[in-house]
């Protein structure tokens, strides 16, 4: 009666381990699974700023040729002014 009592015992602590066993190697694949899936999210952010790059460039020119037209009537503006105030020859309007 004492062997049998001792070999439950044992089987039950067998038990255990095999369920902390398979405990830990669940815990260890889900711990791989969300490693691999927080990678890809970043894969996929970094596609998508990869691919707002030429619309940052469009939006670049564009604001660039408004710059240039800009920065061209002030200067034209100032030469108009200048050559008023050199002639003495200028006419509002």
């Amino acid at each position: 009666m004492g062997t049998l009592i001792t070999l439950g015992i044992l089987a039950a602590i067998a038990l255990i381990i095999v369920f902390w066993v398979i405990g830990v190697y669940n815990r260890l694949v889900d711990l791989r699974n969300r490693f691999k899936n927080a990678f890809s999210q970043i894969d996929v952010q970094l596609k998508r700023r990869y691919d707002l790059i030429p619309n940052l460039v469009e939006t670049a020119k564009a604001y660039l040729k408004h710059e240039r037209e800009t920065l061209e009537a002030v200067i034209a503006a100032r030469n108009s002014a200048q050559n008023c105030r050199t002639t003495r020859g200028c006419q509002s309007g």
